[in-house]
């Protein structure tokens, strides 16, 4: 199947470095050795880049730096959104200022007209699960996209870029990125500049370099931005970085989705329920016979299980090497594959539902 890669769709087998190529963004190499305590940076996870040379600078120099993400209150908060979330807190780690920001407008414009439940889900899916995984908020910049800030200043310098920006952006270059477009898009399309660019106003952390997060069928959101934001003279923007990582699989094989419960294993599943999940829809790469297994071995590469270990589940990169030789080789087969990612999901699983538990008292506030 030929890929698609977009905001909106993924799908097909990805090549990513044809990624690199279409989307002109450059492989990430050669990193200070800080960078390889994340598994995701260290294991190639997080592939490409624009401009992120600069973040490099600021963590080995001890300069201050925004790290800038936003959340989309929609579904279960899974193993994919999970990656977002440790990338966030390990940039914190290194001293960043987080930016995160509910996408509520964006959500209400184009999924849910119900701002109650989109409140209810950010909160209750998303902000509880990060600070289960170890956000601290004392560092971190939260906000919905409805409601900036109690500051009026902040929250009037946060609306008005968004509709400054408006000027230096045309018509044909958004439906070129965004194809058939609606008003309420185009309203998203700017606020999410907006998010993007307004650390650096004179009302926030102004000047300072951002760096954003995200996945590769997200760059068309970071191409506009990146082009706007040097158009507009009224403010000098440092050029936004970002980087970008591979997807993780759902069970199925293609895009982990909120929306396909059967795709995906969210944080609030009972170690009961994974275990079903992977026995059941956990695409394999093995072989259809144990004696062709054992013959010609399995393929690690496509097998779900093996991939949910590589994007984290297994942090020791030593025994995870060994479960691909063993594999690849047909010593290990399928289902004792599955049986490690199970052991280790019923293991996190357990840690983590504890965590959510004292992280339910934080947020509620969010709320009252």
């Amino acid at each position: 199947m030929e890929a698609t890669v977009n905001p909106w769709e993924v799908k097909g087998k990805i090549d990513y470095e044809k990624l690199i190529q279409e989307f002109g963004l450059k492989p990430l190499h050669h990193l200070p050795e800080v960078f390889n305590k994340l598994p995701l940076f260290r294991r190639g996870i997080i592939f490409a880049h624009r401009d992120f040379a600069q973040i490099v600078e600021c963590v080995e120099k001890k300069k201050p730096f925004v790290m800038m993400t936003g959340l989309m209150p929609s579904g279960k908060f899974h193993f994919g959104h999970k990656m977002v979330a440790e990338q966030i807190i390990f940039y914190q780690s290194l001293g960043a200022k987080v930016y995160l920001t509910v996408a509520d407008i964006e959500a209400y414009n184009s999924r849910n007209p119900n701002m109650k439940e989109l409140r209810e889900c950010a909160i209750k899916e998303y902000l509880t699960n990060y600070i289960a995984l170890g956000l601290d908020l004392k560092k971190c910049d939260f906000y919905f996209q409805s409601k900036r800030s109690e500051d009026g200043k902040k929250a009037s310098a946060y609306y008005s870029l968004a509709n400054m920006l408006a000027r230096h952006v045309t018509f044909n270059e958004v439906k070129a990125i965004y194809g058939d477009i609606s008003p309420g898009k185009m309203a998203s399309a700017l606020l999410q500049a907006s998010d993007m660019l307004h650390p650096q106003l004179p009302e926030f952390e102004w000047p300072i370099p951002v760096v954003v997060p995200v996945g590769s069928d997200q760059d068309p959101h970071l191409r506009l931005a990146r082009d706007i934001s040097q158009r507009i003279k009224e403010f000098k923007f440092i050029q936004l970085s970002s980087t970008y990582h591979k997807f993780l699989p759902g069970l199925g094989g293609g895009k982990m989705s909120s929306s396909d419960p059967m795709s995906y294993i969210a944080l609030t599943d009972t170690p009961e329920e994974a275990t079903k999940k992977i026995k059941k829809y956990a695409f394999s790469g093995g072989q259809a016979t144990l004696e062709e297994h054992r013959k010609l071995g399995g393929n690690p590469e496509v097998d779900v299980s093996f991939q949910m270990l590589k994007y984290g589940l297994e942090p020791d990169d030593k025994k995870l090497q060994r479960i691909y030789n063993d594999y690849k080789s047909g010593k290990l087969l399928s289902g004792e594959l599955k049986q490690i990612a199970i052991d280790k999901l019923t293991t996190f699983l357990k840690e983590h539902q504890e965590k959510r538990k004292k992280a339910e008292k934080v947020v509620q506030k969010f709320l009252d």
